[in-house]
């Protein structure tokens, strides 16, 4: 009798039809549900399956673990500005003083003097930092940041994730992926 999976620990790695992952940040992953639709659809080529199959009265499938869209989609060159982009950007830790702990964000030119929520003009903060700084200046009081801001680029964005791989991965996805990981026997 086999081991009963959850399909919903079931990802699949999604590429863009150059074989390379729509987006590392995050990781293109689909649902088992999304997977198989698009396979049904013909949207996809399947790479590589999990030994987990679904089944219905009138159907089997193998479960995909790794799959290729048919057509390509050309990739973004300047990411959307979200939270987890700027974190990334600025590797997860605070602009001021360096700490990885309650990160949020920081106007430089605070909102109240009519700053902008832009690349330039927004960096990686902790909380007790960005209390501390509340709406003045860094300059007036002597906080600057480790790192001048910047609109990252898709690469760059990839380069800095290079430290931050996903806590989960597949063994069927380590041939189309970047990161030197030791998987778990």
């Amino acid at each position: 009798m086999g081991v009963h999976v959850s399909l919903e620990s079931c990802p699949t790695l999604v590429l863009n039809a150059d074989f390379r992952p729509l987006s590392y940040y995050p990781l293109s992953l689909w649902n088992w549900q999304d997977a198989i639709k698009a396979v049904c659809l013909e949207r996809v080529n399947v790479i590589s399956n999990y030994e987990t199959k679904v089944r219905s009265p009138s159907f089997e499938m193998a479960l995909p673990s790794v799959v290729a869209l048919r057509d390509y989609i050309k990739p973004q060159t300047h990411p959307a500005f979200t939270r987890f982009n700027l974190f990334l950007r600025d590797r997860f830790i605070c602009q001021y003083c360096g700490s990885p702990d309650e990160l949020t964000f920081d106007h430089l030119v605070p909102r109240s003097r009519g700053g902008r929520t832009t690349w330039q003009n927004v960096v990686t903060a902790c909380s007790p930092c960005n209390l501390r700084k509340a709406n003045k200046m860094a300059a007036e009081i002597g906080m600057h940041p480790r790192h001048a801001p910047y609109q990252p680029s898709v690469f760059d964005l990839h380069n800095n994730g290079r430290a931050f791989p996903p806590n989960y991965l597949h063994e069927s996805w380590m041939d189309y992926l970047y990161w030197d990981i030791e998987l778990e026997a």
